[in-house]
């Protein structure tokens, strides 16, 4: 099936324009809604809203009033969002990919959400996700190819930003909803350590490791959209030296297919033409260990979240979604407070293993592999799993295509709270792949 027409649409680049006032609010958005009513027949990354435009009309209009001065200090002036469907946003039904009556799921604003109002943004659209962000898979398709996934479950954000039609949008990530999708789409994803961004406003699935992550075109809007979600940035640490790097080897990596291997490959032999120290370093043992207490801690926790919810509306819920919180109410507590201990434990055991070697970051595949052919499955996320288990940061390059044509890429994976490095030398090495 042809493949959407995606457009170039780098974050830093249009607020820059806007916020200098080089490009017209009111036509960059008539800009985004006509790219969504090329592209939205094909790949329906968001909900619909046969309102849209009016629904945009009073943020266009104060944005238009904004004084010269004004808008120079506002970093994501006259920037659309994409917003995931489980984010509270004033104006906007939220429902959570689900069939739940969207008044029973309604809330306040998240803070987050104020955040990007405050700094000059709008929420354009809500983007599909899978049910309740778990695995029950929306409409979404691939901009890349249509008959394959776009990854879950923020599904419907990476594939809006890789289509053009928005130049960042939000998502969320509990096991690999964010790194997986953004490698499936061929953009750039982030998750900052858990804690950094508010989560208030957010739909819960596990919340003790829940955490809000976001998709761009480029690397440095990554870092521009962290300025403004994240609590005490300190600003992208440019780097003062070569990073020195070390790829995970062991269960953990027999996972990835030989195309993803060789992607990480091809990338080792630029690095180390550059000068930059690349070493293979054992970790995650005990990988099958770390995978059973996350799964029993998020099941356990949803279900949880879900107690009243199912009271009233099992019903509604679809198969996979129905089954895991059955699943999760049979936890008990005890067994979901070892993945909770857990978490702690190997974050402290990411860290311990960069610093006994002196290394920087991991270096490691985002996906499997491509994005799987068909709709009913959002792909495999255990290249992701043990980095949201120990709440660790993580980002998405994207680097080349795979054997069907779609998009690969890389996961470059910190210690906790070493966001700003992160970004950093995401930046640095995108740079380095791309010369």
């Amino acid at each position: 099936m042809s493949c959407a027409k995606r457009e170039r649409l780098p974050l830093s680049a249009a607020a820059e324009e806007l916020s200098t006032g080089r490009r017209s609010v009111r036509q960059f958005a008539e800009a985004r809604l006509d790219q969504a009513e090329a592209v939205e027949p094909e790949i329906h990354s968001l909900m619909e809203d046969p309102g849209r435009a009016e629904r945009l009309e009073p943020a266009l209009s104060k944005l238009a009033g904004t004084a010269a001065e004004r808008r120079a200090g506002l970093s994501l002036f006259g920037i659309p969002i994409g917003v995931k469907d489980i984010i509270q946003v004033d104006g906007f039904p939220t429902t959570a990919g689900s069939n739940l009556p969207p008044e029973a799921l309604g809330g306040p604003e998240a803070t987050l959400i104020r955040r990007l109002r405050e700094a000059g943004a709008y929420p354009f659209a809500k983007t599909v996700t899978t049910e309740f962000a778990f695995s029950e898979p929306g409409p979404t398709r691939n901009p890349h190819g249509l008959d394959h996934t776009p990854g879950g479950s923020s599904s419907g954000s990476a594939a809006a930003v890789a289509a053009g039609i928005v130049p960042a949008a939000l998502g969320t990530q509990t096991v690999g909803s964010v790194i997986r999708p953004a490698a499936f789409c061929g953009v750039f994803g982030f998750k900052p350590t858990y804690g950094r961004v508010p989560m208030d406003g957010v739909i819960p699935f596990s919340i003790s490791v829940d955490t809000l992550g976001w998709f761009t075109q480029d690397a440095a809007g990554l870092g521009l959209l962290a300025s403004v979600l994240a609590d005490d940035w300190q600003g992208v640490a440019a780097p003062r030296e070569l990073p020195r790097i070390g790829i995970p080897t062991g269960p953990y990596l027999d996972q990835a297919s030989p195309e993803a291997l060789e992607r990480v490959a091809d990338a080792v032999a630029v690095f180390r033409s550059s000068g930059i120290h690349v070493e293979e370093i054992p970790f995650l043992s005990d990988l099958p260990e770390v995978a059973e207490r996350h799964q029993t801690m998020i099941a356990f926790e949803m279900a949880e979240i879900h107690a009243e919810w199912g009271r009233q509306y099992l019903s509604l819920y679809r198969p996979k979604t129905a089954e895991i919180l059955m699943r999760g109410s049979a936890i008990s507590r005890e067994s979901a407070e070892v993945g909770v201990a857990g978490r702690l434990q190997l974050r402290a055991e990411v860290r311990s293993a960069l610093e006994a070697r002196s290394l920087d970051l991991f270096l490691c595949p985002p996906a499997v592999g491509e994005a799987p052919r068909g709709l009913e499955w959002t792909g495999d996320p255990c290249m992701n799993l043990p980095w949201s288990h120990a709440g660790v940061p993580a980002a998405t390059i994207p680097f080349g295509l795979g054997p069907g044509g779609l998009p690969l890429g890389l996961q470059l994976i910190a210690a906790d709270g070493d966001d700003e490095r992160l970004l950093g030398w995401v930046e640095m090495l995108s740079g380095i792949l791309s010369e």
